[in-house]
């Protein structure tokens, strides 16, 4: 066959093709390709002994995830993907030369910006990111993970945003619209309910269809809708005994037909075990990509079990991408974004997200008299940026803490040790411990010494606060954490806590704003903080249980996993559970303090009976004596209705965060309530559906801090959206 490329096909058009939409030349490309062509497409480019591998894509961004086959027949070149979620993952030094560098910014992890509530600033934080990412010669990054948070034992918990999906939907669609401003697209994961890195790639979940819609796709279908990302990436468990990237009804009805998805669905890398499933499924690209996924659908093509009406779909998509993408586009890129730039928004971002969970007498911001610090623990002088795997960040450094602090002007003692705790007392003027934890891709955390503390961080804290109250002085604790731990056992010792996450590599200056008064706090939680762990309504079903080997085989075949985790809970996950079953937190859904007071008065809604719509609209006033941002939280207590569902006290629907108040200053906020709003999934009759009778709504500072509230009524039923029923295998519930 003559060779054509893609600008040939364009010139030999002409005009025509000009006129055309960008479908009808994607599918001029799809008529000049040929089968092997199409199929090398769906297979990711990272296998180099694959049948006629280009072999120089591989160098193009070292330290790069994967990238996609090229067709330079056909001009198309391969695609660069990279990982990670808070910064670009890829190698800063080649070739052994450290003349030239190629270090990214190490933004903070997904669970601090969540904690910011605040969307205008998580999107300059992804128009930052983009910027690097297109810079650095990467096409998609492959980011934001979107999970929920439905224990806190999960090890990439500090990738994922909340254990609320309207947290995590609006988070992740700021984060994405950030960064595709840059013309570089996004893969939001893991789609979907990628909860348990235990056994991660076997592993069965078992999900009813209202918490899979309710919760675990609801931040998900937020984002589509919200930002339309480039890609969707699905997870490697299974759900109700399917691979996800095998599933159908998840990546083609849900997720196209009834959001609207119009991007490319890519598998994680190595992820499900049969590429004809996935391909039928709608999972377009198969990462990294073998020569046996290869041969596997060009034999399902010849035997005619695979329709290539399918694979033209799933090259459309890909092409689509390609299309768009700086690499097809011939984007220049420098190599050298403004890591300068981009360093000071990273710090603003994580002063932002930090949450104050304690300040007794005041402890916080230190006084002026104080500028002797005593600073204990390994984090504060190791500060952890953000956790491992394939979040992690090659970042060009990290401000710990002490240094942080030193630049704050404040005079540290870097040999602080409780050896000599008493000493330390007499001459410093406050103390402060760092509470250090990281984890990661591909296990979960423990729960002694990692959810709970060491036995010598409660001699320290035990010591150091002993010795430091007989003199009159405070004690701040900084947990430097990417997940929820135990404090209710040790709180009572310290004087102020200070949540700050793992804030990425400007660390330590953003908690010096924090602890000198620099920066009022204004960061709330996203999740919840249990008083101890078997208050979780998942600690009983995770990771998971092992299955009977000989039973779980005559159900679902002697290759199945024999880990399953049962999310018996159902819609109850984090406050929703708290709230409703009225088991105390120790800190709950929404907290935060603040060095100020705010006033919340003047809740208007627009009518007293809901007809498709209603505004509500609430004053805030700054009544401290120093200026700061409040979050506006909007939660809906709904009724049940005929079915009698069972439903939670209250669900977060909005928010918003105010602009820098200044002491007496005031700012209306309003928020737009639709039947999306009020709607529950009931799964006898496939339907969103908003039921009638008296709503109450409730506006709050947290979610148990309800300072306005107001009642309206739908006077009937409305059936808000009808769904496709999803189809599982009738013996899964032989398992339930």
């Amino acid at each position: 066959m003559k060779k054509l490329s893609l600008v040939a096909i364009l010139i030999l058009f002409g005009s025509f093709l000009l006129a055309q939409s960008g479908n009808q030349i994607i599918k001029h490309v799809i008529a000049k390709m040929t089968l092997q062509e199409k199929v090398r497409l769906l297979i990711g480019g990272n296998d180099v002994k694959f049948e006629g591998a280009y072999t120089d894509v591989t160098n193009k961004v070292p330290g790069a995830a994967g990238f996609t086959y090229p067709l330079r027949r056909l001009n198309l070149p391969s695609l660069i993907l990279s990982d990670g979620p808070a910064g670009v993952r890829i190698e800063p030094i080649r070739n052994h030369d450290s003349s030239k560098t190629y270090y990214a910014t190490g933004f903070p992890v997904a669970t601090l910006l969540a904690s910011t509530w605040d969307t205008a600033l998580v999107y300059k934080v992804g128009d930052a990111f983009g910027n690097e990412v297109k810079e650095f010669g990467v096409d998609v990054i492959l980011a934001p993970a979107m999970n929920i948070q439905r224990n806190p034992l999960d090890g990439r918990n500090f990738e994922y945003y909340s254990e609320d999906p309207v947290i995590a939907g609006n988070i992740a669609a700021a984060l994405v619209n950030g960064i595709q401003s840059n013309g570089v697209g996004t893969s939001i994961k893991h789609f979907v309910a990628n909860n348990v890195e235990t056994d991660r790639t076997t592993l069965n979940e078992i999900i009813s269809e209202r918490a899979l819609r309710e919760i675990y796709l609801k931040g998900f279908e937020i984002a589509v809708k919200k930002a339309q990302p480039w890609t969707v990436m699905n997870s490697y468990n299974k759900i109700n005994g399917i691979y996800t990237s095998e599933n159908y009804d998840l990546n083609t009805t849900i997720l196209r037909k009834e959001w609207g998805f119009k991007g490319l669905v890519m598998t994680d890398w190595g992820g499900g075990r049969h590429p004809v499933a996935q391909a039928k499924a709608g999972s377009d690209l198969l990462m990294p990509g073998t020569q046996n996924q290869f041969d596997e659908i060009m034999a399902a093509l010849r035997n005619g079990s695979l329709s290539i009406d399918v694979i033209d779909n799933n090259v459309a998509k890909i092409l689509g991408l390609i299309l768009k993408s700086p690499s097809y586009k011939h984007y220049k890129y420098s190599e050298e974004p403004d890591l300068k730039a981009h360093a000071k928004i990273s710090r603003l971002a994580a002063s932002e997200g930090m949450i104050l969970l304690k300040n007794e007498g005041n402890a916080l911001p230190l006084q002026n008299n104080i500028r002797k610090v005593a600073l204990l623990g390994d984090a504060s002088y190791n500060t952890i940026a953000n956790g491992t795997g394939s979040g992690e960040v090659h970042k060009p450094y990290v401000v710990s803490i002490f240094e942080g602090m030193k630049n704050s002007g404040y005079m540290i003692d870097n040999q602080s040790t409780t050896a000599s705790v008493d000493a330390l007392a007499s001459k410093d003027d406050a103390a402060i411990i760092t509470i250090g934890r990281n984890a990661g891709e591909g296990s979960d955390r423990p729960v002694d010494g990692d959810f709970t503390l060491k036995d010598s961080e409660r001699e320290v804290i035990k010591k150091v606060s002993t010795a430091f109250h007989a003199k009159g002085k405070k004690v701040i604790v900084i947990l430097n954490i990417g997940g929820a731990i135990e404090v209710a056992s040790w709180r009572d010792n310290v004087d102020a806590i200070l949540l700050a996450w793992q804030p990425g590599m400007e660390a330590g200056n953003a908690i010096a704003d924090i602890l000198s008064g620099k920066v009022n706090p204004s960061g709330k939680l996203a999740i919840t903080f249990p008083m101890k762990y078997s208050d979780e309504p998942s600690a009983g079903n995770f990771p998971g249980t092992t299955f009977p080997k000989q039973a779980r085989a005559a159900i679902f075949g002697s290759n199945s996993t024999n880990r399953e985790v049962d999310y018996k809970e159902g819609i109850f996950v984090g406050y929703r559970y708290f709230n409703t079953f009225k088991v105390q937190p120790a800190y709950p859904f929404g907290f935060g303090l603040s060095y100020t007071h705010f006033n919340f008065s003047d809740l208007k809604l627009s009518d007293s009976s809901f007809h498709h719509h209603l505004t509500a609209s609430v004053t805030v006033k700054n009544s401290g004596d120093v200026a700061g941002k409040e979050v506006v939280q909007l939660y809906i207590s709904a009724p049940k209705g005929e079915e009698g569902l069972e439903k939670p006290e209250e669900e977060l629907k909005a928010f918003a965060k105010t602009n820098l108040l200044k002491p007496g200053e005031s700012q209306t906020i309003q928020f737009s309530i639709t039947p999306n709003e009020l709607a529950s999934f009931v799964e006898s009759h496939n339907a969103w559906i908003a039921d009638k009778g008296v709503y109450t709504l409730r506006i709050g500072a947290s979610s148990v801090d309800i300072r306005q509230q107001a009642s309206f009524a739908v006077p009937s039923e409305i059936i808000v959206e009808k769904t496709h029923a999803i189809h599982y295998p009738k013996n899964i519930q032989d398992l339930q």
